[in-house]
């Protein structure tokens, strides 16, 4: 995640204040010293901070805190309000013309992800909102960026309206919008063109486009990895276009995060979007509250909820909490359950949401890919009747699944003591469920990958 230092930097400094049954204004001058230090090494605007800490302090101060039964817990729901605010707030929804179709103009500097950002976009409104998006290639300078889009295009089987590179790209965003008019399209995106800096040229063709298409959104595409550069380049692109909007790239690399602190509060302009990841589907709504949460360890469960909602089949699921309940639970029902979780999404990821995960946390985990890839291994080399009754499973047996899964017997063994530990844990689980049907026990239990 992009805050990996700012989290591990704030939550040791709340961790300190947290259990206070008593806090005293030296307390909170000491944390909001540490804090100001963890944001300005993460990069975060010297304003935004200065204005953070002079709010923070004066809320924290209060009658209404420093008389609370918890005053620790009291200040740390302070810093968690005052970070929301801080990004935005509230979620800010991307718009909706009365009147079909929408026009949003992505804009940008080149390298920032313009392009897939347009088509991770489209695939989100279609996906999610179940709107028609058309794709406008109006980036007529970049070597192969029309040719990059009617490739991202043809992934998503989603049409891109192109003109090639001889016709501007005010022409081209004219004609995109009455061809999209024709064909009943809900969304048009028109990916323009970025330079390496901002320029006169680049600013005056993207204002004649902006007056040609009169576009319901202008987003602009940021890359988080740049920083400090990042609330500059926001902020000129404000001045110049009016942007309605932000779109955050590579929130999932090892950046210090500082960019999407400040560039809602430096240009008060709301951050809508965050690119998480390079596949096309890695593009989440930015919720300023969950952010906060997972910055301070307090994790981002509603996001976690989502992404099961989405990628987990409710009637298997149904179905697997049956076969729980009858202790008919397989090695094939395990691996069902190891790809619905993989399609959730990276499993350091996941983690990352829940409450108290942070990074120190999860150094003893370990989970990669060539971890389940490894059990998968295994599970695939047993026969049918292995997998339904692993009971049968004698010395030969085991020497065979190792051998056909380039493991050892040890990790053959492991496995299946595992396997039988979850199996008697789920029966506990399950016999837990109350007679109103609550029903526990849904997922991989309390599965540990045994390498």
């Amino acid at each position: 995640m992009a805050f990996e230092g700012l989290a591990e930097r704030l939550q040791g400094t709340l961790t300190k204040i947290r259990g206070k049954g008593k806090v005293s204004e030296t307390d909170v001058k000491e944390m909001m010293r540490e804090v100001r230090l963890a944001l300005l090494e993460a990069d975060v605007n010297f304003k935004v901070v200065k204005q953070f800490i002079a709010s923070v302090k004066e809320k924290a101060l209060g009658q209404e805190v420093m008389k609370s039964l918890t005053p620790g817990q009291q200040v740390i729901k302070v810093v968690n309000e005052e970070l929301t605010a801080l990004m935005g707030g509230e979620q800010s929804k991307i718009a909706v013309a009365p009147k079909s179709p929408t026009v949003v103009m992505m804009v940008g500097l080149q390298g920032a992800g313009k392009t897939t950002t347009t088509a991770k976009l489209a695939n989100h409104l279609r996906k999610k909102h179940n709107r028609q998006p058309m794709l406008v290639a109006a980036d007529i300078y970049r070597p192969a960026a029309i040719k990059q889009l009617e490739t991202l295009g043809k992934q998503l089987n989603m049409p891109v309206f192109s003109l090639g590179d001889q016709v501007s790209p005010v022409e081209i965003a004219k004609q995109a919008i009455e061809k999209a008019k024709e064909d009943h399209h809900d969304y048009v995106l028109i990916d323009t063109a970025g330079r390496l800096h901002i320029d006169e040229t680049l600013m005056d063709e993207l204002k004649q486009v902006k007056e040609i298409a009169k576009p319901d959104e202008i987003l602009l595409v940021v890359d988080a990895m740049t920083g400090q550069d990042a609330v500059n380049v926001a902020e000129s692109f404000n001045e110049q276009l009016d942007v309605t909007g932000v779109v955050l790239t590579k929130l999932d690399g090892d950046t210090r995060g500082g960019a999407a602190i400040s560039v809602k509060a430096v240009t008060n302009t709301p951050i809508k979007f965050a690119g998480m990841g390079e596949k096309i589907d890695q593009l989440e709504p930015f919720h300023p509250d969950r952010m906060a949460s997972r910055i301070l360890g307090m994790g981002d469960v509603l996001s976690l909820i989502e992404k099961a909602q989405t990628s987990v089949d409710e009637e298997k699921a149904r179905e697997l909490e049956k076969k729980m309940r009858t202790m008919d639970f397989s090695f094939d029902d395990f691996l069902e359950q190891l790809d619905q979780v993989r399609n959730m999404g990276p499993l350091d990821e996941l983690l990352n949401m829940m409450p108290g995960m942070n990074k120190k946390g999860m150094k003893d985990l370990k989970v990669d890919d060539k971890q389940i890839g490894k059990v998968e291994a295994i599970v695939r080399s047993m026969t049918k009747k292995e997998k339904q009754d692993p009971s049968i499973m004698n010395a030969s047996r085991r020497r065979r699944i190792a051998k056909g899964s380039g493991t050892t017997i040890q990790d053959v063994n492991r496995l299946l003591k595992q396997f039988e530990d979850m199996k008697k844990m789920m029966k506990q689980m399950t016999g837990m469920t109350s007679g109103k049907g609550k029903k526990r026990g849904k997922g991989l239990g309390g599965f540990k990958l045994p390498f």
